[in-house]
Parts: C-alpha cells; sequence; structure tokens
C-alpha cells in the first residue's frame, strides 16, 4: 500500500464519526489503537464460517481454525524476527507476559537476596509482579533513577549492576513520557553480568521495528490492541532455553502430554504456557493487523509519527502556561503536558469538548508521576491514521485552554 493518509484513514470505520458535533481526533492510540476494517472483518468470518476448538478436532473447521490461528503465530515470528515460531506465546497481554515471566523464571531462578533491576518510568504491570516476586522470595528490587528530561541516568544504572542482578525487567519505550530507552546498551550491561532481560515493549512494537534476535533480549512482552489488533491478546517471546528450563504457567488442557492421577507431564513449548481455549477470534484476526503494518512498512509509519511530534512540539512551545512532561532527545510519538494551574482531567474534558481524544491521569505510572512531583498529565498520542491539521486542531485547543487560566 502507498502511504496516502486519506487512504489509510478510509481503513478505519470508527474515525468517521463526530463527538459532541465535532469530528472526532482521536489522540489515545498509547492506550488503544484503532482497528481497520480488516481486522474486524476477520473476527466476523472466523465466527461465520470457522468457529471451531483447535489442535485436537478431527473435522474441517477445527482444522481450518488450527491452521490460521498457527499461521498467526509464524506471522508473529516474522514480525519480531524471533528464531522459531515455538518461542511465541500467546497471552492476554503485556500485563499477563510479564506475569508469566515472573511466576515462572522468577519463582525458579531468583532467591533470596537477589536482586531484580527496573527503571522509575515503568508501567505499574512491570513494577508490582516484581514486588509481589521479591516479597515472597526476599529477594531486592532496585529502581533506576531518571533525569528531569525523562532519561535513564546511565552511571546510576551501571552502579546498580551486580553479580546479585538476575533480571532487568525494562520498558523499551515509555507509555507516559515516549522515551525510547537505549535497550541495546542495556541488554549488553545487563548480560555482562550474568542477568537476564525483559522488555516491556507495549507501546515500542507499533512504532519501532523489532528484532529480538539482534537486541539478544532474553523475554519481550507486547499487546495485540497496541498494534492495530483486537483486545485481550497478548504475546511474550522468550528465547527456546529459558522456555524450556521454566515450568508452566496455568495448569489444564492442551499444557499437558499425559495425565494421570500419579504424575503429569508436559507438552512443549509454546504449548505448555498455554492452557485452556485460547482466545482463537482475536488471535487469527490479528495478522490482518499485522498485515496492513507491513504493507506500509515500520519506516514510512515512524517517519509519519515523527513528523506528527515534532509538529506538535512546534506548535505547542510558546504556548504561555503550557508544560511538557517528557522531553528525551530519542521519543516515540507520545506528548505530555500539564496546563499551568490546572488539573489534566479538566483539560482533558475541555478537550473531549472540541471532539478530541486524549488520555488524562497517571497513566499506571504513578511512581513515575512522584519522580515528577505531579498527579498526572494530559498525554496525546498519535497513530498512522492522525494528521497535521488534527495536530493544529489540538494545539488550537491547548492554546484556548491555556489563555483561560494564564491571561
Amino acid at each position: 500500500m502507498r502511504f496516502d493518509i486519506d487512504e489509510i484513514r478510509g481503513l478505519f470505520p470508527v474515525l468517521h464519526q463526530e463527538v459532541h458535533g465535532r469530528p472526532l481526533i482521536y489522540f489515545d492510540n498509547a492506550a488503544t489503537t484503532q482497528k481497520p476494517k480488516a481486522v474486524i472483518d476477520s473476527l466476523l468470518n472466523y465466527y461465520e464460517h470457522d468457529n471451531s476448538n483447535i489442535h485436537r478436532g478431527a473435522h474441517a473447521l477445527a482444522d481450518r481454525a488450527t491452521r490460521y490461528y498457527e499461521e498467526t503465530r509464524e506471522a508473529i515470528r516474522d514480525f519480531i524476527n524471533a528464531k522459531e515460531s515455538a518461542e511465541v506465546i500467546f497471552t492476554k497481554g503485556t500485563t499477563e507476559s510479564i506475569n508469566l515471566v515472573a511466576k515462572t523464571f522468577g519463582n525458579r531462578f531468583i532467591g533470596k537476596d537477589d536482586e531484580i533491576l527496573i527503571s522509575t518510568m515503568e508501567h505499574h504491570s512491570n513494577i508490582v509482579p516484581w514486588q509481589m516476586l521479591c516479597e515472597e522470595k526476599g529477594a531486592h528490587l532496585k529502581v533506576i533513577p531518571i533525569t528531569e528530561e525523562g532519561e535513564i541516568i546511565w552511571d546510576e544504572f551501571e552502579k546498580l549492576l551486580s553479580p546479585k542482578t538476575k533480571l532487568v525487567s525494562i520498558v523499551h519505550a515509555s507509555n507516559a513520557l515516549g522515551t525510547i530507552n537505549p535497550v541495546e546498551k542495556i541488554i549488553e550491561a545487563a548480560h555482562a553480568v550474568g542477568a537476564k532481560v525483559l522488555l516491556d515493549g507495549a507501546q515500542s512494537t507499533s512504532h519501532l521495528d523489532i528484532d529480538v534476535q539482534n537486541l539478544d533480549c532474553d523475554f519481550f512482552a507486547f499487546s495485540a490492541h497496541k498494534l492495530y489488533g483486537p483486545t485481550g491478546l497478548g504475546v511474550l517471546y522468550g528465547k527456546r532455553e529459558l522456555l524450556e528450563a521454566i515450568p508452566p504457567f496455568l495448569g489444564g488442557g492442551e499444557m499437558i502430554k499425559e495425565v494421570t492421577f500419579e504424575k503429569t507431564t508436559y507438552n512443549e513449548i509454546p504449548f505448555k504456557f498455554e492452557a485452556g481455549t485460547p482466545n482463537i477470534a482475536d488471535v487469527i484476526a490479528f495478522k490482518e493487523a499485522l498485515v496492513f503494518i507491513n504493507s506500509l512498512g515500520k519506516a514510512h509509519i515512524k517517519k509519519h509519527e515523527d513528523e506528527l511530534l515534532a509538529h506538535a512540539n512546534e506548535l505547542t512551545k510558546h504556548i504561555k502556561g503550557f508544560i511538557p512532561v517528557g522531553t528525551a532527545s530519542e521519543k516515540v510519538s507520545v506528548l505530555s503536558f500539564n496546563i499551568n494551574g490546572m488539573h489534566p482531567f479538566d483539560v482533558g474534558q475541555m478537550l473531549d469538548a472540541r471532539g478530541i481524544a486524549v488520555r488524562t491521569g497517571h497513566h499506571c505510572t504513578q511512581p513515575l508521576m512522584n519522580r515528577f512531583g505531579i498527579e498526572g498529565t494530559v498525554r496525546a498520542s498519535f497513530a498512522v491514521y492522525n494528521t497535521k491539521s488534527e495536530i493544529e486542531n489540538l494545539a488550537e485547543g491547548i492554546a484556548r485552554i491555556a489563555r483561560i487560566k494564564n491571561k
């Protein structure tokens, strides 16, 4: 597909509506992206023609559903350049993927007085599971500090690394700030002390090329719904040797080879981690989202989104009372800000009255907000279907709101 913004927008039915009498401007993409019609049609087609459980059926519908399901796994393998499709595990989302690692790798390989490193900018889903594990195991959670711009302080990270470090679990791109972390350097440094690395790719996967072999990360987690795919579906990539070394996450059907009352033997990867009937329809539909992304090309998508962010920065930088939050030199297309003297929720509601959908609050990063001494921010996040004219509408709305408080 050629990169024609009108053609791209035409693929997304939800964008063509009015909100409060104004054309919808959807800038809440870091929370969830909208879905192209091909994804929606795929869901409908599965339920109308192929609805069946997978892997165990001896009939045509089961064969088709199984084939389509596993085709998505292979499409994901290619999308992130995993070595083999067996390293791709389906979960409910990034949160479950991280919890899976905490409950399996953590329980097996992390013990008393071991250390886990995370950063100040982590989402709660990359904080709480490690706190729970540390409480259970007597391990210690160490936090990498960040600068005022929202970047990791490298010297402090190096000081925290030690032979006691068993895992570094870090966000690839911050959902609240947009910061792209130097994960290649982080992985190399962590491996040098014998630590494994999990990357939270919930935000990065829709903006950046992901090559897990080149990165050499041990685990990589992301969600379909931030990649123009369905909700309730996530992916965990893990290196084969690690996935084979850790126990199952849940027990039940599909994850077994043989069950007796005396002993159960477990299935091969990835099925060892996929107990029960999976989210079949959404897995199948997710392939269409990947086809859409690949048809445009990640390089073209990133270029467009970078231009949108640059345009937003340029139009807002001179607005009196506008306070940007997160000004790292390397960012994905997230504009996080406050307006002097106003609560983020009030700003969000006033923008909504103009048909502009943004996110407000702490964005599941309360420790990060505490670091900056604020309750939260207004977050406008941009995707491939957004336009410069929409950015101009946002900037005009921000300027009008700021004038109310900062005359």
